[in-house]
């Protein structure tokens, strides 16, 4: 067999592989082909991270047993060395770590899937003990401005609900008595507990996870509830009084703290979410825990690492397009895979504010590089100057762009500083040997390039097809491995030669 028919061969093997695979994979777990025909959940996992002194470790966190709109389904936790389990006091539910001895830096996982539309969380949350609200001492000046800021929204509403909305409407664009009690109080939230309890309202705090698609170490957020009569109702400072919005996940509620660690200390908890597109099926854990792709597939991994393989699982695209332009269209660019860093980048950010970050970036590096020329250094020398030069043109552009209120100027740090500094270079040198014309073409191809493998990247369907099936990138393997073999004229090679075709025919 030749070198060409073995080619092709690995290329077939390479695509019934990937499409054998992934149809194998659609079949044992009933993951959708296309994003929107099945149900969108979020996996959210909580770590902890604290140094053990030695001794017996017991580590104490309140986890939901029901969420406001969502229900909760195939909880885990993964700690090597650790007993778990999880243990019911009094409406507070909480996962328990235990270990006889451990010291050093420790970090446990416990992780969660919601599924939102879920209400038959508002009758739970009803069922709560009430508490009495508790006496709250003000000092002298604190009583006077306390009371006429409740008196006075108490005469602008009609009930609970109302009045609680007038509150923290004051408190949210401060008087001059919210402004006194504020300057007193540890947060709006405390001042809104200490308000609403003394008009006699029943209040608890609670603590909120807002929930966005591959977020990591997120924090959770204090808020507070109040009982109208009815039911409870939640008060975020400043956004008014609302029901829980739709991507808001109440992790806590009052009673004892979200964490305790016995026997360690600096202790620290944060959140990693990501939200996943799962077929209805496949929410009954039954279906899927026996299966060889649910054992084996990225969705096995922490929630961290799945965030970073959303992106990774996307460069087999964006290399396609690579050699596509370069090999059968025959595009210029700077750089082999220049165009898929900044493809990456723009997935960061919107397209144009990227475009004019990184054109800024790039022209302010040529002008730099052109006064680096004129002294004579070596090119180790050059290029190390440069990459200093250009780090400093990045935090500029940052500070600028953060004080204008854009953060356009930080997402170009994503940018890897040695191949910024080497495509300036490339097109410093270029521009003596060949003139602005040569640097023009390659610059503009590479921008070209990379949007077009931003608006494949950017797609709906190939992330949805990328990340629930990677198999299918051994299909793209396979048509770079065929368009390698390419050594045809190129597409803007048929005009160049287009001379010497209509000599032949003559």
């Amino acid at each position: 067999m030749n070198r060409n028919a073995t080619l092709w061969f690995i290329v077939a093997i390479l695509v019934a592989a990937g499409i054998g695979t992934a149809l194998l994979r659609h079949d044992a777990t009933q993951l959708p082909w296309l994003p929107g025909e099945n149900e969108s959940i979020w996996l959210v996992e909580a770590r902890v991270d604290f140094y053990a002194t030695g001794g017996p470790v017991t580590a104490s966190l309140s986890i939901p047993e029901t969420a406001p709109g969502f229900s909760i389904f195939n909880e885990q936790a993964a700690s090597a060395g650790y007993g778990f389990a999880i243990v019911t006091d009094a409406n507070d539910r909480r996962g328990e770590w235990t270990r006889r001895e451990a010291s050093g830096a420790q970090s446990l996982y416990f992780s969660a899937s919601f599924l939102p539309g879920n209400a038959k969380e508002d009758s739970k949350r009803g069922q709560l003990p009430i508490p009495a609200p508790e006496p709250v001492f003000w000092d002298a000046a604190q009583v006077t401005a306390a009371t006429e800021l409740i008196e006075a929204a108490r005469s602008t509403s009609s009930n609970d609900y109302s009045f609680a909305r007038e509150i923290n409407e004051r408190v949210a664009t401060p008087t001059q008595n919210a402004a006194l009690l504020l300057a007193k109080s540890d947060s709006p939230v405390d001042l809104m507990r200490k308000l609403l309890t003394d008009a006699a309202l029943p209040t608890r705090d609670v603590m909120g996870l807002p929930l966005e698609d591959a977020r990591r170490r997120q924090s959770l957020v204090p808020l507070l509830e109040f009982h109208d009569g009815e039911q409870w109702r939640l008060v975020d400072p400043g956004k008014g009084v609302i029901d829980t919005p739709e991507n808001l996940l109440l992790w806590h509620r009052s009673g004892r703290s979200v964490l305790d660690v016995i026997g360690g200390q600096n202790s620290r908890l944060s959140f990693s979410i990501i939200r996943q597109s799962v077929a209805p099926v496949e929410l009954l854990e039954a279906r899927t825990k026996n299966s060889l792709f649910a054992q084996l597939g990225v969705h096995r991994l922490p929630i961290e690492e799945q965030s970073m393989f959303k992106l990774l699982l996307l460069l087999p695209l964006g290399a396609t397009v690579v050699v596509f332009f370069r090999v059968l269209i025959g595009l210029q660019t700077t750089g082999t895979f220049m165009p898929v860093l900044i493809a990456l980048v723009f997935l960061q950010t919107e397209l144009v504010p990227g475009l004019i970050s990184f054109v800024s970036v790039v022209l302010l590096g040529l002008l730099m590089r052109g006064y680096l020329s004129q002294l004579n250094l070596l090119l180790v020398a050059r290029l190390a100057a440069l990459i200093v030069l250009v780090i400093f043109v990045i935090s500029a552009l940052s500070v600028i762009g953060y004080q204008l209120g854009f953060s356009t100027g930080m997402v170009i740090t994503f940018f890897p500083m040695i191949i910024i500094a080497w495509t300036i270079e490339r097109l410093s040198i270029l521009w003596e040997e060949e003139g602005p014309r040569d640097v023009l073409i390659q610059g503009s191809g590479t921008l070209m390039v990379a949007v077009v493998a931003y608006l494949l990247m950017d797609s709906t369907v190939i992330q949805h097809l990328s990340f629930n099936f990677p198999e299918l990138n051994f299909v793209l393997l396979a048509c770079i491995l065929a368009m390698g073999q390419y050594t045809g004229y190129k597409l803007f090679e048929l005009h160049r030669f287009a001379p010497l075709r209509n000599l032949g025919h003559k």
